[in-house]
């Protein structure tokens, strides 16, 4: 099955997404990203037990922790699903482009960054 989904999404596979670390999504932000998602096994069926649900609270923290510095939170999500649900992955995908767009871009984008030169 070809699935299609926005050009601008950028796969990084993980063994499992309980090894996705908070420190890894707002790396995505400093570089640059508009957006990042997490997409997990559906809750309770975890291969690894738990991991999608420590996915999930590192998400909702790095929401809160976006929030607190006046980004929109909702710039990073966690979705759920089966591996024989591609076209719900295809569907995710486009939603959370959709919603990224509407947001626009990332803020810390237009910041310039400080150079700090030691004399």
């Amino acid at each position: 099955m070809r699935l299609t989904y926005p050009a601008n999404i950028k796969i990084i596979r993980v063994p499992c997404t309980g090894k996705v670390d908070a420190m890894y999504l707002l790396k995505c932000f400093q570089e640059g990203a508009d957006g990042a998602y997490c997409v997990g096994c559906l809750e309770g069926n975890c291969h690894y037990n738990e991991g999608n649900l420590r996915c999930r609270e590192r998400v909702e923290h790095i929401h809160d922790l976006l929030e607190e510095i006046g980004i929109e939170g909702d710039r990073v999500r966690m979705y759920n699903l089966s591996s024989g649900e591609g076209p719900t992955f295809a569907k995710y995908a486009q939603e959370m482009t959709e919603h990224i767009l509407s947001l626009g871009p990332n803020p810390l984008k237009a910041k310039p960054r400080k150079i700090v030169e030691a004399v």
